[in-house]
Protein backbone atom coordinates (compact mmCIF):
# COMPACT_ATOMS: atom_id res chain seq x y z
CA UNK A 1 0.00 0.00 0.00
CA UNK A 2 1.48 2.94 -1.09
CA UNK A 3 -0.01 5.52 1.72
CA UNK A 4 2.36 3.39 4.03
CA UNK A 5 6.02 4.25 4.03
CA UNK A 6 8.51 3.96 5.99
CA UNK A 7 6.35 3.88 9.43
CA UNK A 8 4.12 6.84 7.98
CA UNK A 9 0.54 7.07 6.41
CA UNK A 10 0.09 9.89 3.97
CA UNK A 11 -3.68 10.98 3.26
CA UNK A 12 -3.11 10.43 -0.43
CA UNK A 13 -6.36 11.34 -2.76
CA UNK A 14 -7.52 12.75 -5.84
CA UNK A 15 -9.96 14.62 -3.77
CA UNK A 16 -7.34 16.60 -1.99
CA UNK A 17 -5.06 17.38 -5.16
CA UNK A 18 -1.56 18.63 -4.33
CA UNK A 19 -1.68 18.30 -0.43
CA UNK A 20 -1.50 15.47 2.23
CA UNK A 21 -1.42 15.20 5.76
CA UNK A 22 0.74 12.53 7.57
CA UNK A 23 0.89 10.43 10.63
CA UNK A 24 3.44 8.50 12.43
CA UNK A 25 2.37 5.10 12.40
CA UNK A 26 3.38 2.68 15.54
CA UNK A 27 1.22 -0.09 14.45
CA UNK A 28 -1.18 -1.29 11.50
CA UNK A 29 -4.14 -3.01 13.30
CA UNK A 30 -5.63 -3.87 11.17
CA UNK A 31 -6.40 -4.12 6.67
CA UNK A 32 -8.76 -5.37 4.63
CA UNK A 33 -11.34 -4.53 1.62
CA UNK A 34 -14.66 -4.97 2.63
CA UNK A 35 -17.94 -5.70 0.23
CA UNK A 36 -17.78 -1.36 0.20
CA UNK A 37 -14.57 0.33 0.80
CA UNK A 38 -10.84 -0.13 1.80
CA UNK A 39 -10.79 -0.21 5.85
CA UNK A 40 -7.57 0.61 7.58
CA UNK A 41 -7.10 1.04 11.43
CA UNK A 42 -3.87 2.57 12.96
CA UNK A 43 -2.22 3.39 15.94
CA UNK A 44 -0.27 6.27 15.83
CA UNK A 45 2.37 8.27 17.47
CA UNK A 46 0.53 11.58 18.13
CA UNK A 47 -3.50 10.68 17.54
CA UNK A 48 -3.63 7.06 18.81
CA UNK A 49 -5.79 4.60 17.03
CA UNK A 50 -6.85 5.86 13.69
CA UNK A 51 -9.65 5.05 11.23
CA UNK A 52 -9.10 5.27 7.72
CA UNK A 53 -11.75 4.63 4.61
CA UNK A 54 -10.79 4.19 1.12
CA UNK A 55 -7.92 6.16 2.08
CA UNK A 56 -9.20 9.19 3.93
CA UNK A 57 -9.25 9.74 7.64
CA UNK A 58 -12.72 9.28 9.70
CA UNK A 59 -11.73 9.50 12.76
CA UNK A 60 -8.82 9.85 15.44
CA UNK A 61 -8.60 9.39 19.18
CA UNK A 62 -7.04 12.43 19.93
CA UNK A 63 -9.54 14.95 18.17
CA UNK A 64 -13.22 12.22 17.48
CA UNK A 65 -14.96 14.75 19.99
CA UNK A 66 -15.18 18.04 18.14
CA UNK A 67 -16.62 16.24 15.05
CA UNK A 68 -18.97 13.98 17.13
CA UNK A 69 -20.40 16.31 19.01
CA UNK A 70 -21.06 18.98 16.86
CA UNK A 71 -22.81 17.00 13.71
CA UNK A 72 -25.17 15.62 16.88
CA UNK A 73 -25.70 18.76 19.05
CA UNK A 74 -26.05 21.24 16.18
CA UNK A 75 -29.60 19.91 15.11
CA UNK A 76 -30.51 18.05 18.53
CA UNK A 77 -30.04 21.49 20.55
CA UNK A 78 -32.30 23.28 17.28
CA UNK A 79 -35.22 21.30 17.70
CA UNK A 80 -37.74 21.49 20.62
CA UNK A 81 -38.35 18.06 21.16
CA UNK A 82 -36.15 15.59 19.53
CA UNK A 83 -37.91 12.14 20.25
CA UNK A 84 -36.86 10.32 17.09
CA UNK A 85 -33.52 10.45 15.75
CA UNK A 86 -32.22 8.59 12.46
CA UNK A 87 -28.49 8.02 12.04
CA UNK A 88 -27.06 7.48 8.61
CA UNK A 89 -23.57 6.34 8.37
CA UNK A 90 -21.88 6.79 11.91
CA UNK A 91 -20.95 2.86 11.78
CA UNK A 92 -17.82 3.72 14.83
CA UNK A 93 -20.48 5.17 17.18
CA UNK A 94 -19.48 8.00 17.38
CA UNK A 95 -22.36 9.98 16.95
CA UNK A 96 -24.61 8.00 18.69
CA UNK A 97 -22.84 8.14 21.72
CA UNK A 98 -23.43 11.54 21.80
CA UNK A 99 -27.19 11.41 20.80
CA UNK A 100 -28.09 9.31 23.46
CA UNK A 101 -26.81 11.64 26.21
CA UNK A 102 -29.70 14.37 24.99
CA UNK A 103 -31.85 13.72 27.68
CA UNK A 104 -35.40 14.46 25.48
CA UNK A 105 -34.30 11.51 22.89
CA UNK A 106 -35.99 8.20 23.22
CA UNK A 107 -35.28 6.25 20.07
CA UNK A 108 -32.22 6.26 18.06
CA UNK A 109 -32.18 3.85 14.28
CA UNK A 110 -29.01 3.71 13.45
CA UNK A 111 -28.37 2.51 10.05
CA UNK A 112 -24.76 1.84 8.77
CA UNK A 113 -24.23 -0.15 5.09
CA UNK A 114 -21.04 -1.68 5.91
CA UNK A 115 -21.19 -4.01 9.40
CA UNK A 116 -17.11 -4.30 9.14
CA UNK A 117 -16.95 -0.55 10.24
CA UNK A 118 -19.16 -1.64 12.92
CA UNK A 119 -17.27 -4.49 14.21
CA UNK A 120 -13.75 -2.99 13.78
CA UNK A 121 -14.77 0.34 15.70
CA UNK A 122 -16.37 -2.32 18.56
CA UNK A 123 -12.80 -4.00 18.49
CA UNK A 124 -10.48 -0.69 18.11
CA UNK A 125 -12.45 2.14 18.78
CA UNK A 126 -14.88 1.18 21.85
CA UNK A 127 -14.12 4.86 22.79
CA UNK A 128 -16.64 5.49 20.31
CA UNK A 129 -18.42 2.44 19.96
CA UNK A 130 -19.63 2.26 23.50
CA UNK A 131 -22.40 4.21 21.66
CA UNK A 132 -23.89 1.01 20.51
CA UNK A 133 -24.35 -0.17 24.14
CA UNK A 134 -27.27 2.89 24.76
CA UNK A 135 -30.57 0.95 25.50
CA UNK A 136 -31.92 3.54 23.09
CA UNK A 137 -29.81 2.47 19.68
CA UNK A 138 -31.23 0.32 17.60
CA UNK A 139 -28.67 -0.80 14.99
CA UNK A 140 -29.28 -1.53 11.53
CA UNK A 141 -26.84 -2.98 8.99
CA UNK A 142 -29.00 -1.36 6.01
CA UNK A 143 -29.08 0.84 3.02
CA UNK A 144 -29.59 4.45 4.38
CA UNK A 145 -31.91 5.08 1.13
CA UNK A 146 -33.73 1.65 1.41
CA UNK A 147 -34.52 2.40 4.99
CA UNK A 148 -36.12 5.98 4.93
CA UNK A 149 -38.34 4.82 2.16
CA UNK A 150 -39.86 2.43 4.38
CA UNK A 151 -40.18 5.64 7.37
CA UNK A 152 -42.52 8.25 6.28
CA UNK A 153 -42.85 11.68 8.63
CA UNK A 154 -41.30 9.42 11.69
CA UNK A 155 -38.07 11.67 12.63
CA UNK A 156 -37.54 14.23 14.48
CA UNK A 157 -34.24 14.57 13.60
CA UNK A 158 -31.79 12.78 10.86
CA UNK A 159 -28.06 13.04 11.02
CA UNK A 160 -25.98 11.71 8.23
CA UNK A 161 -22.36 11.53 9.12
CA UNK A 162 -21.21 10.56 6.17
CA UNK A 163 -17.61 9.32 4.91
CA UNK A 164 -16.02 12.01 2.07
CA UNK A 165 -17.69 11.72 -1.09
CA UNK A 166 -16.33 8.78 -2.59
CA UNK A 167 -17.29 5.18 -2.50
CA UNK A 168 -20.91 4.30 -0.90
CA UNK A 169 -20.96 7.77 0.63
CA UNK A 170 -21.47 9.49 -2.80
CA UNK A 171 -25.53 9.61 -3.11
CA UNK A 172 -25.46 10.94 0.59
CA UNK A 173 -24.03 14.72 -1.23
CA UNK A 174 -26.99 14.27 -3.72
CA UNK A 175 -30.51 16.90 -3.55
CA UNK A 176 -32.54 13.03 -4.05
CA UNK A 177 -30.85 12.15 -0.77
CA UNK A 178 -31.95 15.59 0.90
CA UNK A 179 -35.57 15.05 -0.62
CA UNK A 180 -35.80 11.32 0.83
CA UNK A 181 -35.01 13.09 4.27
CA UNK A 182 -37.70 15.10 4.17
CA UNK A 183 -40.09 12.52 3.28
CA UNK A 184 -38.74 10.91 6.22
CA UNK A 185 -39.28 14.08 8.87
CA UNK A 186 -42.04 14.54 11.19
CA UNK A 187 -43.44 17.79 11.06
CA UNK A 188 -41.05 20.76 12.20
CA UNK A 189 -38.19 18.16 11.69
CA UNK A 190 -34.58 19.08 11.01
CA UNK A 191 -31.49 17.54 9.38
CA UNK A 192 -27.60 17.93 9.60
CA UNK A 193 -24.91 16.49 7.13
CA UNK A 194 -21.26 16.25 6.82
CA UNK A 195 -20.75 19.09 4.14
CA UNK A 196 -17.17 19.47 3.20
CA UNK A 197 -14.81 21.78 3.96
CA UNK A 198 -14.81 25.55 2.68
CA UNK A 199 -10.93 25.34 1.87
CA UNK A 200 -10.49 23.77 -1.30
CA UNK A 201 -14.03 22.29 -1.84
CA UNK A 202 -16.26 25.55 -1.27
CA UNK A 203 -18.25 24.60 -4.03
CA UNK A 204 -19.50 21.42 -2.35
CA UNK A 205 -19.65 23.29 0.44
CA UNK A 206 -22.48 25.66 -1.26
CA UNK A 207 -23.59 22.99 -3.04
CA UNK A 208 -24.37 21.09 -0.18
CA UNK A 209 -26.13 24.06 1.50
CA UNK A 210 -27.98 24.76 -1.58
CA UNK A 211 -29.64 21.45 -1.39
CA UNK A 212 -30.79 21.76 1.74
CA UNK A 213 -32.24 25.44 1.01
CA UNK A 214 -33.84 23.87 -2.01
CA UNK A 215 -35.85 21.09 -0.04
CA UNK A 216 -36.48 23.15 3.71
CA UNK A 217 -37.47 25.83 5.09
CA UNK A 218 -34.88 26.43 6.51
CA UNK A 219 -31.20 26.06 6.17
CA UNK A 220 -27.86 27.02 7.24
CA UNK A 221 -24.17 25.89 6.70
CA UNK A 222 -22.13 26.06 10.15
CA UNK A 223 -18.56 24.66 10.64
CA UNK A 224 -16.28 23.25 13.36
CA UNK A 225 -12.92 22.51 13.51
CA UNK A 226 -11.00 19.13 13.61
CA UNK A 227 -7.64 19.15 13.83
CA UNK A 228 -6.62 15.78 11.28
CA UNK A 229 -9.71 16.85 8.43
CA UNK A 230 -8.31 18.11 5.39
CA UNK A 231 -7.46 21.89 6.59
CA UNK A 232 -8.67 21.78 9.72
CA UNK A 233 -12.35 22.66 9.32
CA UNK A 234 -15.62 20.70 8.57
CA UNK A 235 -18.71 22.24 7.90
CA UNK A 236 -22.36 20.90 8.28
CA UNK A 237 -25.59 21.82 5.98
CA UNK A 238 -28.70 22.29 8.26
CA UNK A 239 -32.19 21.93 7.24
CA UNK A 240 -35.46 22.47 9.13
CA UNK A 241 -38.98 21.98 8.09
CA UNK A 242 -39.72 24.83 10.10
CA UNK A 243 -39.64 28.40 8.73
CA UNK A 244 -39.01 29.93 12.40
CA UNK A 245 -36.26 27.63 13.41
CA UNK A 246 -33.28 29.83 14.31
CA UNK A 247 -30.03 27.89 14.15
CA UNK A 248 -27.87 30.10 15.43
CA UNK A 249 -29.40 30.10 19.01
CA UNK A 250 -30.22 26.30 20.09
CA UNK A 251 -33.68 26.21 21.91
CA UNK A 252 -31.75 24.39 24.81
CA UNK A 253 -28.63 25.98 26.34
CA UNK A 254 -26.15 24.35 27.92
CA UNK A 255 -25.43 25.47 31.64
CA UNK A 256 -21.28 24.66 32.25
CA UNK A 257 -22.58 21.63 35.01
CA UNK A 258 -24.98 20.30 32.22
CA UNK A 259 -21.89 20.36 29.68
CA UNK A 260 -19.88 18.61 32.25
CA UNK A 261 -22.19 16.00 33.48
CA UNK A 262 -22.75 15.14 29.29
CA UNK A 263 -18.91 15.33 29.26
CA UNK A 264 -18.95 17.37 26.58
CA UNK A 265 -15.50 18.32 25.61
CA UNK A 266 -15.79 20.65 22.65
CA UNK A 267 -19.46 21.87 21.94
CA UNK A 268 -21.00 24.65 24.60
CA UNK A 269 -23.83 26.85 23.69
CA UNK A 270 -21.43 29.96 22.55
CA UNK A 271 -19.46 27.34 20.34
CA UNK A 272 -22.81 26.49 18.83
CA UNK A 273 -23.65 30.02 18.23
CA UNK A 274 -20.28 30.58 16.55
CA UNK A 275 -20.32 28.11 14.32
CA UNK A 276 -22.63 29.82 12.01
CA UNK A 277 -20.01 32.97 12.01
CA UNK A 278 -18.64 32.31 8.79
CA UNK A 279 -15.48 34.06 6.80
CA UNK A 280 -16.62 36.68 4.71
CA UNK A 281 -15.11 34.87 1.18
CA UNK A 282 -17.62 31.87 2.32
CA UNK A 283 -20.46 34.41 2.92
CA UNK A 284 -19.58 35.52 -0.75
CA UNK A 285 -19.82 32.26 -2.51
CA UNK A 286 -22.71 31.09 -0.70
CA UNK A 287 -24.45 34.26 -1.82
CA UNK A 288 -23.01 33.70 -5.31
CA UNK A 289 -24.47 30.19 -5.21
CA UNK A 290 -27.99 31.47 -4.27
CA UNK A 291 -27.63 34.57 -7.06
CA UNK A 292 -27.10 31.08 -9.58
CA UNK A 293 -29.57 29.08 -8.16
CA UNK A 294 -32.61 32.02 -8.56
CA UNK A 295 -31.43 32.77 -12.33
CA UNK A 296 -31.26 29.23 -13.22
Amino acid sequence: MDKLKTGWFSELTDLLPGRSFSMEVEQVLHQEQSKYQEILVLKTKSHGVVLVLDGMIQCTEFDEYSYQEMISFLPLFSHPKPQRVLIVGGGDGGVAREVAKHPLVETIDQVEIDDRVIELSKIYLPFMAEGFNSPKVNLHVADGFKFMEEHFQYYDVIITDSSDPIGPAVSLFQKSYFELMKRALRPGGIVCSQADTFWGHLKNAASMRNHCKAVFAKAAYATSYVSTYPAGQIGFALGSLDENTDFKNPVYQLTDKQRKDMKLRYYTTDIHKAAFALPAFVVDALDEADAAENNS
